[in-house]
C-alpha cells in the first residue's frame, strides 16, 4: 500500500488505520514533499511499532529524484495493490496510476474544488493489467461504529490529526484564514475564549502564561499530541468541568 501526499490530517488517520486496523498491508509507503511534515509523521508512527504489527513502514520524500522509479523499486518493480491519493494534485494522481501493480486500485480520496479537475490514466493497464480507480471521501454508519470501537480499544488515536486549539472567538478568523494556517485539524472549544494556538507553540508561550506552561508539559509528555489530560487542564483553567 502507498499513501501519497499522506502526512496531512486525513493521511495520518489512514496510516494509523493501516497499521492498527483489522487488515494490514505487508508494506506501507507514505510520501510527501515536506520534510517537517514527514518528520512529525515518523515521530507519531514509528517503524518499530509498525513492524510489531507486521507492517514494513517506509516514509519517502518524493520532492526530488524519479518518484515513480523510487516508489516502484520498493516493491521490486511489481507495483502496489492499493494506492491512496490524499491531495487533488494532477502529478500526484498520475504518480499513483503509474505505481499500480496488477489488479491494483487507485483510491482517489482527495476532494477537488475544480469541477473540471482531471489527470491522465493509463487505460492500457486498465485492460491488460486490470487496474482500477475508486473515489472515497467519507464513510457510512458502519465505518463510524468501527472507528469508535477502535478508539475505545486504544488501537487508533485521532489526536494525531489535531495541531491547533482555540476558543469560540477563534472560529471566524480561523475560518476566514484557514488556507493560510498550516497544520492539521483545528479543535475549537465553544465555551471559552482563546486565540487559536498551535500545540507546537505552547512552550514558546509558557513564559508568559501559566496555562500554556501546563499545556506544554502535558502535550510534550504525550508525544506532542492533544489529549484528555490537556483538555481537562484547559477547561479547569476557564472554570469549566
Amino acid at each position: 500500500m502507498a499513501i501519497l501526499a499522506g502526512v496531512g490530517p486525513m493521511g495520518l488517520g489512514a496510516i494509523d488505520y493501516a497499521i492498527h486496523g483489522p487488515r494490514r498491508p505487508g508494506l506501507l509507503v507514505v510520501t510527501d514533499i515536506d520534510d517537517a511534515r514527514l518528520a512529525r509523521a515518523q515521530k507519531l508512527y514509528t517503524v518499530e511499532d509498525a513492524a510489531a504489527h507486521g507492517v514494513k513502514l517506509v516514509f519517502l520524500n518524493t520532492g526530488s529524484g524519479d518518484a515513480v522509479e523510487n516508489l516502484r523499486a520498493l516493491t521490486d518493480g511489481t507495483g502496489y495493490d492499493d494506492v491512496f491519493c490524499m491531495a487533488p494534485v494532477k502529478p500526484v494522481v498520475e504518480q499513483g496510476d503509474q505505481i499500480l501493480g496488477r489488479d491494483g486500485c487507485l483510491n482517489f480520496f482527495a476532494g477537488p474544488i475544480d469541477p473540471k479537475f482531471s489527470a491522465m490514466f493509463n487505460f492500457y493497464n486498465v485492460h491488460y493489467g486490470s487496474t482500477h480507480i475508486v473515489g472515497t471521501s467519507g464513510g457510512n454508519t458502519d465505518d463510524m461504529r468501527e472507528s469508535l470501537k477502535l478508539m475505545e480499544q486504544g488501537r487508533i488515536n485521532p489526536a494525531a490529526m489535531i495541531t491547533h486549539v482555540g476558543g469560540i472567538d477563534a472560529v471566524i478568523p480561523t475560518t476566514l484564514n484557514l488556507p493560510k494556517i498550516p497544520g492539521g485539524k483545528k479543535l475549537i472549544y465553544t465555551g471559552i475564549n482563546m486565540e487559536l494556538t498551535a500545540i507546537a507553540d505552547f512552550r514558546a508561550k509558557a513564559a508568559d502564561s501559566e496555562l500554556f506552561a501546563k499545556l506544554a508539559d502535558i502535550t510534550e509528555a504525550h508525544n506532542g499530541l492533544w489529549c484528555a489530560e490537556a483538555e481537562k487542564a484547559l477547561l479547569a483553567h476557564f472554570g469549566q468541568n
